[in-house]
């Protein structure tokens, strides 16, 4: 019965139940190419997701993310163009360490100054877009100069299908790429020290730091690592889309935040998984999906995911009263 509890085992059960309501209204979300399409929208939020996770989890909120995401998008492939440099991995190494030291910077604020995190993000994410707008440009990278090398990288695919018309569509190798760090993410929360105290610092700071954790290694390590996986995933998206536009990832921060809520993270912090964190953003982007499929014009899919927000939070706020009775 104890394994029927778990929030993820929870989440799973009414992702299926969902999945097969929304495939009895509309069928075509059955196709494979419609699947695949699924698999690859999860990549970007989910990356990010991960991220916010480390920072729901810490007990804070972060919502600069998208804001390091386009910048450090942005000046790397300005940088790859002006260098004219045709790489992959030395790119995605510049977005994320950038990415790193912006969460840096949150870090700074968070710990010296014990300033809440929610504004913290928000001031940091607004600098940063700013700079990014008001000094660096506005005007966006298209395919005819975007960097070869990144294109190819973010298109290449697992399996290649071809349909009856003869155009074809695939399941995108991103979504590798997403794994992969989902799994280090889950080995360093569940398995290290460092991510034992990630826990700890969202269940009780004092109680934290009175234990023997490094309470200002492990604020460095939250903000850097989600700051990180931020430049990693603005990256991966321009190479995915094949363009690199300044004003990207705007209003995101909720979609995401919505994902990780839903996947089962305490907004009051101490609780979170990787696992929910990924069925959360499946079920998130599967909905948005369902609703274009059904044609349902874009401002009531802004509704659909506030409402989730609401209904997600509120499902949380409750179970985290009953665990504390």
């Amino acid at each position: 019965m104890a394994w029927f509890q778990k929030s993820e085992v929870v989440i799973a059960g009414i992702l299926v139940l969902a999945m097969i309501l929304i495939g009895l209204v509309n069928p075509a979300f059955w196709s494979l190419d419609n699947m695949f399409s699924l698999l690859r929208s999860n990549v970007i939020i989910g990356i990010m997701a991960l991220g916010v996770l480390l920072v729901m989890i810490s007990g804070g909120i972060d919502v600069s993310f998208p804001a390091f995401a386009v910048a450090a998008m942005y000046l790397t492939i300005k940088a790859m163009i002006w260098f004219n440099y045709d790489g992959v991995v030395l790119p995605f190494v510049a977005a994320a360490t950038m990415g790193a030291l912006f969460g840096c910077l949150n870090a700074f604020f968070v710990y010296k100054f014990r300033m809440i995190p929610l504004i913290v993000t928000l001031g940091t994410g607004s600098m940063v877009r700013g700079f990014l707008l008001g000094v660096v440009g506005t005007s966006m990278i298209n395919i005819n100069k975007m960097p070869d090398a990144l294109i190819d990288f973010g298109k290449s695919d697992i399996i290649n299908m071809v349909k009856p018309d003869g155009t074809t569509y695939g399941l995108t190798a991103m979504i590798l790429v997403y794994v992969g760090l989902a799994v280090a993410l889950h080995l360093v929360l569940r398995h290290t020290m460092i991510g034992r105290g990630v826990y700890a610092l969202g269940g009780d700071p004092e109680a934290a730091s009175r234990v023997g954790f490094n309470i200002r290694k492990i604020t460095f390590f939250i903000y850097c690592v989600a700051g990180a996986l931020a430049g990693f995933a603005g990256l991966l998206h321009s190479g995915m889309i094949w363009l690199a536009n300044p004003r990207d990832f705007v209003g995101l921060e909720l979609d995401v935040i919505a994902a990780v809520v839903l996947g089962g993270a305490s907004i009051f912090g101490g609780r979170g998984s990787v696992l929910g964190t990924m069925l959360g953003v499946f079920m998130l982007v599967m909905v948005k999906n369902s609703l274009i499929i059904m044609k349902i014009d874009t401002t009531w899919q802004r509704v659909v995911v506030g409402v989730i927000i609401v209904i997600a939070t509120a499902i949380t706020a409750w179970r985290d009263r009953r665990a504390n009775a």
